[in-house]
């Protein structure tokens, strides 16, 4: 690779290398978020001379940088709990920063195809082509959508607010649709030279476009951020347990694992908050399953006078008729029985008195996390964290709904989808909840974006987010993206703060990718057009 980029021929690819490191980053933990409005600005100029091979390879080259660059945590995992060693650990998170490098490589190809000899703006061509490929790439092969170029911006509020219309999506189309103008108009002169006969219209236009939609955003952002939408006030504590990933299923910690998630609570109650909030999977033992476990947690919480909200393994049964007894001479009897057929990644409310009221099993698990996807055809790959076996998946967006309103939960990797979250409220809601365990990831960059997320999952469905995590980052964020409070990692803590929760019923939540979708129609369009 170094020949490759020293030779005369292709040193333009640097400016590849360097768009990737530009882009990386503006991603948290780092978080020079204005770096994005000029990160691809050295790329797009490159692909105006490049042919569509060199400009496929310059993409791929650049999606190594920026893919590695904020998913290099995952290493982490696999490394301390999968038992793989680090160097096996990295090579397998470079194969996955390959798959995904694929999409910029495509975009880069496809770009390359369209602006060579047409006319028509990167201003355009740009953020319709890279949005189109940001989308596919959350749903193809079951969805990674991590490192969205949308979600470096989660600070600049007035901005983000747009996302309740276009999801994060629209903010990725507005920082590439940036940086396509400012190519424009590095390649003006050149694009004079090239193509003297060719009208400047279509520049100018899309500058006045992109202008008037960058005015019209701002204003729409200030305009929401101000404004007094209805809900009411609700406290809420959140327990962070700081229980260590190794320790929590270890028979030796399941007494310290209990005790320290009630002195927390304990302290919580004390601030009289209506629903204390427990992150994901945070019982060391199966709940209902283990009855005495079961009833000790039952019989404390009613203490609390609180609601209590919980993540639990819980043990999966399958209903089935047996009919007994097998006598020729009598009508055989019918006894309804249950069997085991598995574990689900759940979340359980108990009321003030104990009752359960709620109870939700995760929709979308983690691929060689919780389940091995095909796994007749990869019988050889073994989950590459430590857990208790595959995991059943949900199928139901069930809400919860108590006195003080009504919420959805969000179970850890989950709230990275966002058309996964708008499901739970469609028909209206106030508030959500979600619940993780970002141990795995260490005191890596991982937790960082992984909060940073959850931002947008508050402005694309106007609700506040309350977030329990086992070792941070806890917190809350009101509707409008505003982080209200939160902690720091592997800290042993609770938060208790009074949110406001919001009955909007947003234009995403009620229409969803709509704009996702124009961007794959307007890019189909360009391809057919430069076939034409």
């Amino acid at each position: 690779m170094y020949d490759l980029l020293k030779s005369k021929e292709h040193r333009g690819y640097w400016y590849a290398l360097l768009s990737g490191v530009l882009l990386f980053l503006a991603f948290p933990e780092i978080n020079l978020y204005p770096l994005a409005w000029i990160a691809l600005v050295p790329f797009l100029v490159f692909l105006y001379d490049s042919d569509k091979h060199t400009a496929f390879r310059a993409g791929f080259l650049l999606g190594i940088i920026y893919f590695f660059g904020t998913i290099y945590w995952i290493y982490h995992s696999i490394n301390k709990y999968g038992s793989i060693p680090l160097v096996p650990s990295l090579f397998i998170v470079m194969l996955l920063c390959l798959y995904l490098s694929l999409y910029p490589a495509l975009f880069a190809y496809l770009y390359s195809s369209c602006t060579r000899k047409a006319v028509i703006p990167a201003t355009f061509v740009a953020p319709v082509l890279w949005t189109a490929l940001e989308f596919l790439r959350s749903y193809a092969l079951s969805g990674f959508p991590w490192s969205s170029l949308g979600y470096s911006q989660y600070k600049f509020l007035p901005l983000i607010q747009v996302a309740d219309l276009t999801g994060v999506y629209g903010i990725s189309f507005l920082i590439v649709a940036v940086n396509g103008a400012l190519t424009d108009i590095l390649l003006s002169k050149r694009r004079q030279v090239d193509k003297p006969l060719a009208s400047l219209l279509p520049i100018y236009s899309s500058y006045a476009v992109l202008g008037l939609a960058l005015v019209l955003t701002f204003a729409y952002g200030f305009y929401r951020l101000y404004q007094t939408r209805p809900g009411h006030a609700v406290r809420i504590s959140v327990v962070q347990g700081d229980i260590e990933q190794d320790k929590k299923w270890d028979p030796a910690y399941q007494q310290e694992v209990m005790t320290a998630y009630r002195d927390l609570s304990v302290a919580a109650a004390q601030t009289k908050p209506d629903m204390i909030v427990w992150p994901e999977t945070s019982l060391p033992f199966f709940f209902r399953k283990n009855k005495e476990l079961t009833d000790s947690l039952t019989s404390f919480q009613k203490q609390l006078n609180s609601y209590l909200l919980f993540g639990s393994v819980m043990v999966k049964e399958q209903k089935y008729e047996e009919a007994l007894p097998e006598d020729p001479g009598k009508k055989p009897e019918i006894h309804l029985r249950s069997a085991e057929v598995g574990y689900a990644n759940s979340s359980v409310l108990l009321d003030k008195s104990g009752n359960i009221t709620y109870i939700y099993d995760k929709i979308h698990l983690v691929p060689f996390g919780e389940y091995v996807p095909l796994r007749q055809l990869l019988f050889f790959i073994n989950k590459l964290t430590v857990g208790i076996g595959d995991y059943f998946p949900g199928d139901n967006y069930i809400k919860a709904v108590t006195p003080f309103g009504s919420f959805g939960t969000i179970i850890c990797y989950e709230a990275i989808f966002p058309g996964l979250v708008r499901k739970f409220f469609v028909k209206g809601g106030d508030f959500i909840v979600n619940i993780t365990n970002d141990a795995w990831f260490g005191r890596t960059h991982g937790p960082y974006q992984h909060f940073s997320m959850a931002v947008f999952r508050a402005i694309e469905n106007r609700k506040p987010v309350v977030r329990a995590a086992n070792t941070g980052i806890s917190g809350f964020i009101d509707s409008s993206g505003r982080i209200l409070d939160k902690t720091a990692l592997f800290q042993r803590t609770f938060l208790t703060r009074t949110i406001r929760t919001d009955s909007t019923l947003a234009p995403y939540t009620k229409y969803g990718d709509i704009f996702a979708y124009f961007c794959i129609v307007g890019a189909l369009l360009l391809l057919i057009m430069k076939k034409k």
